[in-house]
This record gives structure tokens, sequence and C-alpha cells, in this order.
């Protein structure tokens, strides 16, 4: 990068983690940039959608007219979808309106050039579309198989290590990395643990903060989430049902509940050591550059003591981008490095199936074949183990 390599066949790598560092007001700039193209995402879909409906117009009526005939309620179907849009649009719209003062320590204001959404990239819309079957998968009685799943072994597996008939529970300080839309960090905090979730995505970010902090009855809501597949469909209708949300209500944690989300870079964000003493990973692992990053930020946060739980497979996020970073593990590789790092493994199973937002009417499934692990850190660390320490791991001691 800026200078040739002196062998013309060897490839120079050009490997990136995240963004490169930056002047705090610079920093401050392109942060704002990001997240008022998040925020022109959400306003562009209607019209993104439109054009994808045009287009089936268009393909339709391009067929021969005795063709045309023998799909005669095609044109209302897509009347229906292009409703069903509608609504969507109108629930991303409630998302946004409040946005700009979500967090505590940041304001983003809005000038006159942000005010009209412009084209939004394919990434980014495919990003809003998935984020809307996120609503299914936390915050609908759809999705509570899929929760069931998942989240279901890590919540009984932070009774069984922290049981509440033994010890009050509101001390038990758990932390939930990935926290997507909320969900599993609201269930946890629902039983009485402290509780916190993180997400570094904006499009789950201003999703979790809207049914957290807007949403105060039951089922209050309604999301079209399949109307944008138009492959797999057995029946007409599955690709228009309605979905409500949310199935519970937030705001009925009690009082003094401790449940909190935060936004940014996990291994940004957490870096006090001995803080937390649990955490609880579900599908999050593989979201990492380097997923050793993780395992060295999990150790170091733990207290002496601590569990750390995790749920998911290893579909590793970042394998196929260009220019980025990618160091994929087999499980193997990974359970090896925790054991080295001076974990101490407790329970696993190797084989947990579980789905992540599945449209439970199409003809395409994608099933996953989850590990599950719970490992502690040490109460009593040996000055001369594999420990992670520094941000390293430790060779062994010959």
């Amino acid at each position: 990068m800026g200078t040739e390599s002196a062998e013309p066949n060897q490839e120079e790598p050009c490997f990136y983690r995240g963004r490169p560092k930056h002047s705090p007001e610079e920093e401050a700039r392109l942060e704002r940039q990001h997240f008022w193209k998040i925020i022109n995402a959400f306003r562009y879909y209607r019209t993104h959608f439109e054009e994808r409906l045009k287009r089936c117009e268009r393909h339709f009526l391009s067929l021969p007219r005795r063709h045309q005939q023998l799909l005669s309620g095609f044109l209302d179907k897509l009347a229906e979808i292009r409703r069903c849009m509608e609504c969507n649009h109108e629930v991303l719209q409630a998302i946004v309106h409040s946005c700009t003062h979500m967090f505590e320590n940041m304001e983003y204001d809005e000038d006159e050039n942000m005010r009209r959404a412009g084209p939004s990239s394919t990434f980014d819309m495919d990003k809003l579309k998935s984020t809307i079957k996120q609503f299914v998968r936390d915050w609908s009685e759809t999705g509570k198989g899929e929760r069931d799943s998942c989240y279901a072994p890590i919540i009984r597996e932070i009774q069984i290590q922290f049981p509440p008939e033994k010890r009050d529970v509101s001390e038990v300080k758990v932390l939930v990395p990935g926290a997507g839309l909320g969900r599993l960090a609201w269930e946890i905090a629902s039983l009485g643990y402290s509780c916190q979730g993180n997400e570094w995505s904006f499009f789950m970010l201003f999703c979790s903060n809207f049914v957290l902090n807007r949403c105060e009855k039951e089922n209050c809501l309604t999301l079209y989430p399949w109307i944008h597949q138009f492959s797999n469909n057995k029946l007409s209708g599955d690709q228009m049902r309605a979905v409500t949300f949310p199935d519970v209500n937030p705001q009925s944690l009690p009082l003094d509940s401790d449940f909190s989300m935060t936004a940014g870079d996990f291994l940004e964000v957490y870096t006090d050591p001995n803080t937390w003493d649990c955490v609880a990973t579900c599908f999050f692992i593989d979201t990492a550059h380097n997923v050793l990053d993780y395992i060295d930020t999990i150790w170091n946060i733990l207290k002496p003591g601590g569990v750390w739980i995790n749920l998911g497979p290893l579909l590793y996020h970042f394998e196929n981008m260009a220019n980025e970073l990618s160091i994929e593990l087999s499980y193997e590789e990974i359970k090896g490095t925790i054991l080295k790092c001076g974990f101490q493994l407790e329970a696993e199973r190797e084989s947990v199936l579980s789905t992540y937002t599945e449209n439970e009417r199409s003809m395409l499934k994608y099933l996953y074949d989850c590990v599950f692990f719970v490992v502690r850190k040490p109460a009593a660390l040996i000055s001369n183990s594999q420990n992670c320490k520094g941000g390293e791991l430790k060779a062994p001691m010959t």
C-alpha cells in the first residue's frame, strides 16, 4: 500500500480491522456521516421497494396476452404487496423519527441536505430488510420457537450458574454482546439479573431503541417481513402474511430492574478488567474479524470465577469481504485456544439445532447445527498458567 513489492508475484496484503483511526473531530464527522447513511436507508425503503414492484409489473405486462389472462390475479397480488410495503414504511419512519436523541452522549443534528432520502446501496437495503425480520425473531409470537432453541439454553444456564434461591441475582452482572434488538438481554433482566446488551449496528440500535423505549402495548404494531421474498413461496398469501409485535410489553420490567443497552464496538467499549460475572454470547463470535480478540476481551472483562456462555454457529461475517481481515477457525481450533487461554470447560454440546430469522413457510430453510459451551475463568489465577494477559495468549511454561 503506497509502495510496490520487490517480488512481482507476491500479493501485498491490504487488511483492515474496522475503520482506520482519525482525529477526534474526523471520527465524529465520520460517525455522523454513517449515522445519517443508515437513516437514509430507512427513509429510502419505500422508493427502493416501489422500484422492485414496478419491475414486476413491467415484466408481467411484457408477457403474451394469453399468459396474462392465465395469471388474472397477478396485478392484484402486487397491489396487495404494495399495501403491505406502505405499512412497513410507516413503521420504519416511526423508528427513525426520534433517533437523533437516542444517545445520551451524542446528538446527530439534521441539516437540510439530510431531510430528503436519496438512493441507498443494495447492501444497506438488504441489511434493512434483514433487520425487519429481526422483529420476528426477537419480539413476535411467531419467533418464540426460534428463541426457545437458542435463547432458552443460555437463560437456563445463567439460572444454574447463579441460582436465584441462593443469591441476590440483582448483584449478578451479565453482559450480552451482539444483543441485536435486545430480547435476550431483556429476558435476562426480567429474571432480576443486572444485564447490559451491547450492539454495534445502527440498524439494530435504531430498532431496539424503538421497541424498548417506544412500544408500550403488546402487539400494537404490524410488519410484513416476507414481502421481499419473491422466490420459494408455496402460497401467494405466504408472502403477505402479517406479524404483530411486541408479543410482550417491553416496559413491563420491574421498576428496580437494572437493564441497559450500549452502542459501540465490543472490543473498544469493554476494556475494564474483572467487571462482569457472566458474558452471554448468542450467534455472536463469528462476527469477529479475529475471534481471538473476542476471547482475549471476554477473559479480561470477566471477574475471576465468572462464566462465559456461548451458543451459535461459525458463519464468519467478513469471510468474503474484500480488504477485510477475516480469520476463519474451526470450532476445534477455537476450543483449543479458549482452553490455552486458561478457561475451564464446564459444559459442552456440539449439536444444538437452531434457525435464524427463519421464514417457516418458505420452500428454502437454513438450519444451523450450533455449538453450546460454558467456560469459567478460574477464581484463583495461577501466575504461570496460560492466561490471557495484556491482550496476548501466553505460551505454556516449560
